[in-house]
């Protein structure tokens, strides 16, 4: 177990049925770029059982975050969601990904297209001065099945615009675009239909997005990414990857868990 630390649990929130999100303490060893995920889990039969995560805490914060699905007969997942303060967790020491801002070419806005706990790495990315140093718009666009599932809404839409340091760049630069699928809401529809009709850039106030100006990061369910893949190599964006950066990015290391 030389390889991961072992922190402890001091919050749990319960979304829903289906997702929760929880803190854990961070070893002062753990370094990461905001956007990359490591492999967490629990001790099982005294081995460990680890899945992906990104984190949802930033490289400055001084816990980690992490947000989950709950998967009833998932072998991490249906243990994990039971977890509650004081309890253990295992953290890899060994963070990466390729959802880094350093695997895009410069460009003028930055769009991060989730769904699901596919939001969670763009989580800390949006709290990165670096992000708006880089970029002159942000598009943070997140699609869910209900309103509930909408993770995080209050604090992307109210809380960071009150941030002592980045609340004046967040409130000029960033746009928040949740869009559900199953339920009334002020945007509704799948993010892939969304972007294919022009709604999503007519509602935001932007032409569509052209891979001269713009960079785009996916992070989602595997139909939506390979969708939203189809369409921008189509568009003639180019895919980036470490020591490679073009102008969109995906992350590929999630499953059910």
């Amino acid at each position: 177990m030389s390889n991961l630390n072992e922190e402890t649990i001091l919050t749990v929130r319960h979304w829903t049925d289906s997702l929760f999100s929880f803190t854990a303490t961070r070893s002062p060893s753990f370094r990461f770029v905001n956007g990359q995920f490591t492999m967490i889990g629990l001790q099982i039969d005294r081995k460990p059982l680890l899945r992906a995560y990104s984190m949802v805490s930033t490289n400055y914060d001084e816990e980690l975050e992490f947000l989950s699905i709950k998967v009833p007969d998932g072998p991490l997942t249906s243990r994990l969601q039971h977890i509650v303060e004081g309890d253990r967790i295992l953290v890899s020491k060994k963070p990466t990904g390729t959802l880094v801002l350093d695997n895009l070419l410069p460009g003028r806005n930055l769009y991060l297209l989730s769904t699901g706990t596919g939001l969670a790495p763009f989580m800390s990315i949006i709290r990165d001065p670096e992000t708006y140093d880089k970029y002159e718009r942000i598009v943070l666009a997140h699609g869910c099945r209900s309103v509930a599932e909408l993770a995080y809404r209050d604090l992307i839409a109210r809380e960071l615009t009150d941030d002592e340091y980045l609340g004046e760049l967040i409130s000029e630069k960033l746009i928040y675009y949740p869009t559900v699928t199953r339920e009334p809401f002020r945007h509704q529809g799948r993010i892939t239909d969304l972007i294919d009709s022009g709604q999503l850039f007519e509602d935001i106030g932007q032409p569509g997005y052209d891979p001269d100006r713009d960079r785009v990061m996916l992070c989602g369910s595997p139909q939506m990414l390979s969708d939203l893949k189809i369409r921008l190599l189509d568009q003639g964006f180019t895919e980036g990857a470490s020591g490679k950066p073009a102008s969109f990015v995906i992350e590929k290391a999630f499953v059910e868990h």
